[in-house]
């Protein structure tokens, strides 16, 4: 634990939380982990900075755990607020799924919530909160259930987790959001407007021409709590092959990853295997995750691990360096802008353990709707905002989202992962996903067997997209 999250692990971390006469004695059980939230002081560009953490008592930043281990949690709210974990990727049983009023209440200052479920399935996961607007508060860490095949690979193992920060509260982000905007600034909500070619499967899309990409300008993007002015430097052997699991934990930013020269293979999405994808850049979308196994120059250089942001030229990252080698000070902001985030990359993607192959049971067509003007988004469910998608266990389902709006949206179904089957037509047997980027004017299917009955939340992951509307739900007939 780097000197920035030491106070991680004293001011909240140490105090005492009540949870009942018993809980001392039953949160040492065998097998059993404590997540702890709490308030934390991080280092932005010298400047301290207090926002919420969630670590171990010994200080170990979320969660590792190996395939085929149990999720054996006590969740213990050290903050003054309600808040709370979603387990991202995992599936739960739907009531310790971790999302405040669907699956369970919120846990209230100094209580707990214990979890109990296997750790499946494994793979680059991560948790955060799902109560307002906390994730922007950067209350995220990774969860990795680490793959056998990983284990047994002996690759070393590297951990990016990527953030948006801004000096601002995100209330009042939001707030300033919500402000009318005038008509010159409506291309986020012209959804009757056209545009030549848009709906070229996974095209990626030009900055201009009314597409917007950031609705927020922040003050630096986060790797693994430090910015470049001070990138976290990784120690490995020269010419020695890495695993890098990167997490975007961003709340309103997709990222492109840039290895530079060093070509690397995509080993998985989302934390599901792939077929092996030889990549320099990746695109990353909000709340996606990206498995790249790289090997270190011959030469005994350093290699950066970049990502910038969509459309900008602000960027982060960690180094990876060979003992003893030099590390160059990299810019906070690269040469070029990344580019906008396209499916192009989507559509290489093919699962390496794909779905079964069966009939579609049901078909649920999902409108993704909203503006720029007043900032609202939504989600149509047959044509109706405010109505959850209905299946019944055992179906197999396939959601059809179209998106009519000029912002793109992650879209994110908790329970089972799915299957991306289809960009604009062009039918494919693409990756395992729990996220999915739907850029403007496209539409995306996935597929996904309905085998975990609840109530599952199922929205755009950008918080702010999300906290205006885009939010719907899975909903199990006859589930109890």
């Amino acid at each position: 634990m780097h000197r920035r999250t030491l106070l991680a692990a004293t001011a909240g971390l140490a105090a005492g939380l009540t949870a009942g006469p018993s809980a001392r004695s039953i949160a040492q059980t065998a097998g059993r982990k404590t997540i702890r939230l709490a308030n934390r002081v991080i280092e932005v560009n010298g400047k301290p900075a207090t926002r919420y953490g969630a670590f171990q008592p010994s200080g170990a930043w979320g969660i590792t755990l190996n395939e085929g281990d149990t999720f054996d949690v006590r969740l213990e709210n050290g903050l003054d607020v309600l808040s709370g974990l979603h387990w991202h990727g995992l599936n739960p049983p739907w009531r310790q799924d971790g999302v405040p009023y669907i699956s369970g209440p919120p846990i209230a200052p100094g209580k707990f919530a214990d979890y109990s479920f296997p750790a499946q399935p494994a793979g680059t996961r991560w948790m955060h909160s799902h109560f307002g607007l906390q994730e922007q508060n950067l209350l995220a860490a990774p969860l990795i259930v680490r793959e056998q095949s990983a284990i047994r690979s002996g690759l070393q193992e590297v951990v990016v987790l990527l953030e948006d920060f801004s000096w601002t509260k995100p209330s009042l982000i939001f707030e300033e959001l919500r402000k009318p905007k005038p008509m010159g600034n409506m291309s986020g909500g012209m959804s009757g407007m056209s545009r030549g070619g848009m709906n070229m499967p996974g095209m990626n899309m030009p900055s201009g021409g009314g597409m917007d990409l950031n609705d927020v300008t922040y003050d630096a993007f986060l790797a693994n709590d430090r910015t470049l002015a001070d990138p976290q430097v990784f120690d490995v052997e020269k010419g020695a092959e890495v695993r890098l699991r990167i997490i975007n934990a961003a709340a309103s930013t997709n990222f492109m990853i840039d290895l530079g020269n060093v070509e690397g293979t995509v080993l998985t999405v989302d934390g599901n295997p792939v077929v092996p994808l030889k990549v320099r850049q990746f695109p990353l979308a909000i709340a996606q995750r990206v498995d790249i196994a790289v090997r270190l120059p011959a030469d005994g250089s350093a290699l950066p691990v970049l990502a910038r942001g969509e459309g900008l030229t602000k960027q982060t990252g960690v180094v990876l360096r060979p003992r003893g080698a030099p590390v160059a000070k990299i810019a906070e902001t690269a040469e070029m802008a990344a580019p906008a985030l396209g499916l192009m990359d989507e559509m290489k993607l093919r699962a390496a353990k794909p779905l079964t192959s069966r009939r579609i049971d049901r078909s649920v067509p999902v409108d993704l709707v909203g503006n720029m003007s007043g900032y609202v988004w939504g989600m149509a469910v047959h044509g109706m905002e405010g109505v959850p998608v209905t299946v019944e266990k055992g179906e197999r389902v396939e959601l059809v989202m179209r998106n009519t709006t000029m912002m793109a949206h992650p879209m994110h179904m908790h329970g089972p992962s799915f299957q991306v089957t289809e960009i604009n037509g062009q039918a494919f047997p693409g990756a395992v996903r729990d996220v999915v980027l739907v850029p403007p004017r496209t539409t995306v299917k996935v597929v996904f067997d309905a085998d975990n009955p609840g109530m599952w939340a199922f929205h755009c992951h950008n918080l702010y997209h999300m906290a205006a509307g885009m939010f719907a739900t899975v909903v199990y007939r006859g589930f109890n």
